[in-house]
Parts: structure tokens; C-alpha cells; sequence
């Protein structure tokens, strides 16, 4: 499983163990919009062998779109459509950077990254039934 949370300067990156239990930010991707970008994205995918990516979806604190959100929702898109059959999916990321830059004062990953941890761990939680933390 890999999480991205996708920003036009850099795509923040985390990927979960086998047992999808815990979440651990990997280095993130610059302009992950351009092509080297994109194709570096791709690249990850391949070399860690991922089953699912999960993008952020950057909705308003009311749950409704923002600016960023239709951004995304195209660059999920693309991103599926290159990566078929694996299956990419649109998560809620309200709140992920906040918890990264409140987490991870002394931490080595990036901000991004972290947040793509907070991200999948929420992903993670939900689909295991305990919530999002």
C-alpha cells in the first residue's frame, strides 16, 4: 500500500508493512505533476511492488471541495489510468498536515511524507474497522 499526499511542489509518500499495520513515510516526489515526476511516482509503485494507492483528497474543513481538490481528484485520475489494474483511491486528508507538523518536530522524513503517514494510518484504521486515529 502506498499513500500520497500529493501537492504540486511534492508528493509526500508513505508505504505500510505487509501486514498493513503501520505506516512509514518514504522520501517524497518532487513536482510529481511534471513528467520526471509522474514517471519517479510510477517508478515507486513498481519497485515496492504496491497493490493499492491511496491519494489525499484536501476537502474544506466542512467535507466540501477546495481549490486543491479538483487538482487531486485529476491527479488520482491520471494516476490510475497508468497504473491499472492497480486500483488508486481518493481518501480524506483533512487534518494529516497538521498532525504531521505537530508529530514530527524532531522527526527525519518530510513534512509531506509524514502527513502520507498519517494518511495511510487513517486509511488503514478504517478499513480495519478501528476508525481513524
Amino acid at each position: 500500500m502506498l499513500a500520497l499526499d500529493y501537492g504540486s511542489a511534492r508528493c509526500g509518500c508513505a508505504v505500510s508493512d505487509p501486514s498493513g499495520t503501520l505506516a512509514t513515510p518514504i522520501d517524497p516526489v518532487l513536482r510529481p505533476a511534471t513528467r520526471k515526476g509522474f514517471k519517479r511516482l510510477l517508478e515507486v509503485v513498481r519497485e515496492r511492488a504496491v497493490g493499492r494507492v491511496v491519494v489525499g483528497l484536501p476537502l474544506s474543513l466542512s467535507g466540501a471541495d477546495s481549490a486543491q481538490t479538483a487538482e487531486a481528484r485529476a491527479f488520482a485520475a491520471r494516476l490510475g489510468e497508468h497504473l491499472a489494474p492497480v486500483p488508486v483511491e481518493l481518501f480524506d486528508e483533512r487534518f494529516t498536515t497538521r498532525i504531521a507538523q505537530r508529530d514530527g518536530a524532531a522527526a527525519r522524513a518530510s513534512e509531506d511524507s509524514r502527513a502520507a503517514a498519517v494518511l495511510l494510518e487513517d486509511w488503514l484504521a478504517t478499513r480495519s474497522g478501528r476508525g481513524p486515529g
